[in-house]
């Protein structure tokens, strides 16, 4: 409970108060690990290895979900929720987020081989690969609307709830908006957060660049197949990808640990952070080498 407004199992009161739980239930979408969300914002904003350019990847990937959630909202008040909200829909929203990410990955690192995935303890060869490509400003805003489409329970609150409780047409998909705009809140300072993190290494420029851009490339590349894996695995056997454990924590994204967090682990902190860390040593290392052989 947020000063008397639901965030859990929130009902009808009136239209400013509806739009206000959506708003808040956006900030709360935005905090909480959502594989929806983080792995994506994450790959983008490192990838701009700049604090504006993260700020920028934020900001473009959730105006793009907040599009869709006012799409989703509007058809959701027309009573027509049930094209986008049935299981099987949602395993393929996986797959569908999967592809893109694996494309935007080997599109960065320029050729048709996997992106090696670098573990604690690897060495990295800075400067042997081919160079990395930058990112498009566009490739953020076409996986935030296909993202969106994904289902989760702050999706269903706004489809079955919010949206339908509006009084008319005209207003159906003002809930989207505004869960929409406390996600882009929240996923435009992580980017900018993100990005400033990438900038400051202490390397130069052009190290950071291809630091950056490399574990944008691996996060994309390999988190993208973990979506695929997942959404085949949602379509074969639905009762596995829901099976959680229980937090009993009352905050929808917390309240149980489930294969949707292990892939915001996964990609976030498995592939994106230690990637980031590993090629950061690595160049530091091959610094130390260059100026002791001089």
């Amino acid at each position: 409970m947020i000063g008397g407004i639901n965030l859990w199992d929130p009902g009808h009161v009136n239209v400013t108060v509806d739009l206000l739980t959506a708003l808040l239930l956006g900030l709360v979408h935005g905090i909480t690990p959502d594989e929806h969300t983080w792995p994506i914002t994450f790959s983008y904003a490192v990838g701009g290895y700049s604090s504006r350019r993260g700020l920028r990847a934020g900001l473009i990937f959730s105006a793009a979900f907040t599009v869709q959630q006012c799409i989703a909202s509007e058809l959701a008040h027309l009573g027509l929720a049930h094209w986008f909200t049935f299981e099987a829909f949602d395993g393929v929203i996986y797959i569908v987020v999967g592809v893109v990410m694996a494309a935007a990955g080997f599109y960065v690192i320029g050729r048709g081989a996997l992106p090696h995935l670098h573990l604690p303890g690897s060495h990295g060869t800075p400067g042997a690969e081919v160079p990395p490509r930058e990112l498009k400003p566009w490739m953020p805003a076409v996986h935030g609307f296909i993202a969106g489409w994904g289902l989760d329970a702050f999706s269903v609150i706004i489809y079955t709830t919010l949206a339908p409780a509006m009084p008319s047409a005209a207003i159906g998909w003002l809930p989207g908006l505004f869960f929409g705009l406390g996600t882009l809140i929240v996923q435009a300072m992580a980017g900018a957060a993100f990005g400033l993190w990438a900038a400051h290494r202490k390397l130069p420029g052009e190290a950071i660049r291809e630091i950056a851009l490399r574990t944008a490339a691996r996060t994309l590349t390999w988190g993208g197949i973990a979506f695929c894996i997942f959404g085949i695995v949602a379509l074969a056997f639905p009762d596995i990808a829901d099976f959680g454990i229980d937090t009993r924590l009352h905050v929808h994204n917390l309240d149980s640990i489930g294969l949707p967090f292990l892939l915001v682990i996964f990609s976030v902190v498995g592939v994106g952070v230690t990637t980031f860390v590993t090629e950061t040593q690595a160049w530091r290392r091959r610094t130390l080498a260059v100026q002791s052989s001089d």
